[in-house]
């Protein structure tokens, strides 16, 4: 690994000589309005052009192990930004649906539930369709986290314990599993990311 960065370094200077020689030559060469001063030394009878350049890091590729955490990385955090703020939405639906269905008998709750779920349908149908399974699972921890409870409950509790299970059937089918929790130690990455959002979400309403 050493050797390798050695010669990247070895590489780099190279073109940096070949750079700075091509700019002497321009340089010697021009005349009148086309000079440009620089900084110089000289070298025995050579006046060589010294360029102040920006720092910058040499690196070698990225192992395959890191390359994969990236990638898992940059997988979650897509799919935390793209599903939150639907996971909030879950939450305030979730807290004022309860509220409306305080004082309702078992036939008005389930008239409003069929107007309610109507509303929600053409609201985030369409968008939550384009979910892909992943952000799907991911989506189940943040609405979770957002609640209290996992998504198999809040249909249980809004519909039932039998379509709560044959919900649950159907996304197990799809890898998917209703009961997920959050768990923030467990699902610390998530957390972070979330914190994160939160945060730029805070500074925006400010600037």
């Amino acid at each position: 690994m050493r050797l390798r960065f050695k010669q990247i370094i070895v590489s780099v200077f190279l073109v940096l000589g070949i750079s700075l020689c091509h700019t002497g030559a321009m340089a010697q060469e021009a005349h009148g309005a086309d000079v440009i001063p620089l900084h110089a030394i000289v070298v025995g009878k050579d006046t060589i052009p010294v360029i102040t350049l920006a720092i910058f890091d040499v690196v070698e590729k990225m192992p395959k192990a890191l390359r994969k955490e990236r990638e898992r990385w940059s997988r979650l955090r897509n799919a935390v930004y793209v599903t939150y703020p639907y996971a909030r939405s879950a939450a305030k639906v979730l807290k004022d649906v309860n509220a409306s269905m305080a004082n309702m008998n078992k036939r008005e709750r389930k008239a409003f539930l069929a107007t309610k779920e109507k509303e929600l349908k053409a609201q985030f149908g369409d968008k939550l369709e384009n979910l892909s399974v992943y952000q799907g699972k991911v989506l189940m921890k943040l609405i979770d986290r957002e609640t209290g409870q996992n998504c198999y409950e809040i249909i249980k509790e809004l519909k039932g314990g039998f379509n709560a299970r044959v919900w649950q059937t159907v996304a197990f089918f799809f890898g998917g599993n209703l009961k997920s929790d959050y768990d923030k130690q467990e699902d610390k990455d998530i957390e972070v990311i979330v914190q994160e959002l939160e945060m730029y979400q805070h500074y925006r309403a400010y600037n």
